[in-house]
């Protein structure tokens, strides 16, 4: 049994993160719901009377997908029952749905950011995004990503009366568009060298200080964090490294000379702020990000999504230099009863035996280390990785790193407001298997975790103290 202590660990507030419980017994009776200030914009419903219930949103008609969205409901009867229901297709055309049953206050009005949702539907309680974050795909095991970066996730909001099953009659609906582009970033493909990737650009004239972004073992070239990242005055490179254009198919071998590239790609680029530049990674991405700080030069900050600090999956070459991935048990995955994977325990221990050769030596690299762990992650031991990551690196005499953990949150902690993806297909094991996480905190946790990494970055590659707003 491994034994993994939390005195290195800066914790997120128990208070913060402490679970709403849903109202015990009988629904009560709704609050008085006050409706805050607007800016200007009403989404009202269809083809319907002047008087009749409207939905209002602000901001009215596009928000970034980061950003926290006010919904609110005018023109309902006193203390009227209603569902409200959320409705969103990715570019694969699957649905996502999310729906609450709430009761308006004795004005007529209901605002999501007074008014609690009543038990019976996707989430209950005080809850003012939880028609986006409680979204879940109608086809099983699906996940919801944006392929295409450069055109807006179309949001649907519907209004019925009462709370039954199915919903009663449609009393108002709006559309809302969720971009990930602020105004005036630059997307750039780039396609020098060996290099696959998209380079994002703010808006002025720079140098921006830059990072480079990495998924995980799903392949391609996601681009959704990188841009999201690029509006708050970040120079990011999406890198694709495996399963795009022309680059290897399979993930067997892959060699950091073709990182290396990126990094030079990067630090000689007239937009990016030297002297260094930022790594950011999550699962497959994080050990790949932690063997490049270890190696090449040039790299000012890491942070660690759910990473691991052993080479996991693939061989890994620089020059002389050959990592072995971490051996595997298939025996030690556990399969439900509906065929759902738990892969938690299949990877050995990489402080035992011949599976040290594939330890990162995270030690020889000169930069500041930042590891997000959620702690119900069931991909892999992530917060083991962090402790013994951090143990490594002091008891070489470098700097202990930030280590933030958060209870409730499974592997996938993405931008805000992605909903928690529970399970899904892994391409490596061939079938699905669980994430981890309970949705409404692993919410919290991506909305902390974005200031947390923003601010790590901001600190390390601009100099300014945590908190400090961009140069945007």
């Amino acid at each position: 049994m491994w034994q993994i202590t939390a005195r290195s660990l800066r914790r997120a507030s128990s208070r913060s993160w402490q679970r709403r419980q849903p109202w015990p017994g009988p629904a009560p009776a709704a609050p008085r719901c006050r409706s805050p200030a607007w800016t200007p914009g009403t989404a009202s419903a269809h083809g319907l009377a002047s008087m009749a219930p409207s939905i209002r949103l602000s901001p009215a008609t596009r928000s970034l997908f980061d950003e926290p969205l006010a919904i609110a409901v005018q023109g309902l009867g006193p203390r009227q029952q209603v569902t409200l229901r959320t409705s969103l297709r990715d570019e694969k055309g699957e649905l996502f749905q999310a729906s609450a049953r709430y009761q308006a206050g004795d004005d007529g009005e209901l605002d999501l950011a007074r008014c609690p949702a009543l038990p019976g539907g996707s989430f209950s309680g005080l809850e003012p995004m939880g028609l986006l974050w409680a979204l879940q795909p109608q086809r099983p095991f699906w996940r919801l990503v944006k392929r295409d970066v450069q055109s807006p996730f179309l949001l649907q909001l519907e209004v019925f009366e009462g709370h039954g099953k199915p919903p009663g009659r449609l009393l108002a609906q709006a559309q809302h568009e969720r971009a990930f582009l602020r105004d005036g970033v630059r997307r750039v493909p780039v396609r020098e060298g060996r290099i696959r990737a998209t380079l994002f650009l703010p808006p002025g004239n720079g140098p921006f200080p830059g990072i480079i972004d990495l998924y995980g073992t799903g392949g391609g070239l996601p681009e959704y964090r990188a841009c999201l990242l690029a509006n708050y005055g970040f120079a990011v490179l999406a890198l694709a490294y495996y399963s795009y254009e022309d680059l290897p198919k399979e993930m067997k071998e892959f060699h950091l000379e073709y990182f290396e590239e990126a990094v030079n790609y990067m630090l000689q680029h007239t937009q990016v702020k030297g002297p260094g530049i930022g790594l950011l990674g999550i699962s497959k991405g994080g050990d790949l990000c932690t063997s490049m700080a270890s190696f090449l030069k040039g790299i000012t900050a890491t942070a660690l999504i759910n990473g691991s600090v052993a080479n996991v999956g693939a061989v890994l070459r620089y020059k002389d230099i050959t990592i072995p991935p971490l051996n595997i048990n298939l025996k030690r995955i556990k399969v439900s009863k509906s065929g759902i994977a738990d892969i938690f325990d299949i990877l050995n221990n990489p402080l035992e035996g011949p599976d040290q050769q594939s330890f990162i030596p995270l030690e020889k690299a000169e930069c500041r280390f930042l590891f997000i762990v959620g702690q119900d992650d069931r991909n892999w031991k992530s917060e083991f990785f962090a402790v013994e990551g951090s143990k490594r690196l002091q008891a070489h005499g470098k700097e202990k790193p930030e280590i933030v953990c958060y209870p409730g949150a499974g592997h996938y902690i993405e931008p805000p407001f992605f909903p928690m993806c529970a399970a899904s297909m892994h391409l490596l094991v061939g079938k699905p298997v669980v994430w981890g996480g309970e949705p409404k905190a692993h919410c919290e946790a991506q909305i902390d975790a974005w200031q947390q990494i923003q601010a790590f970055f901001r600190k390390h590659l601009t100099g300014k103290p945590s908190g400090t707003s961009s140069n945007l």
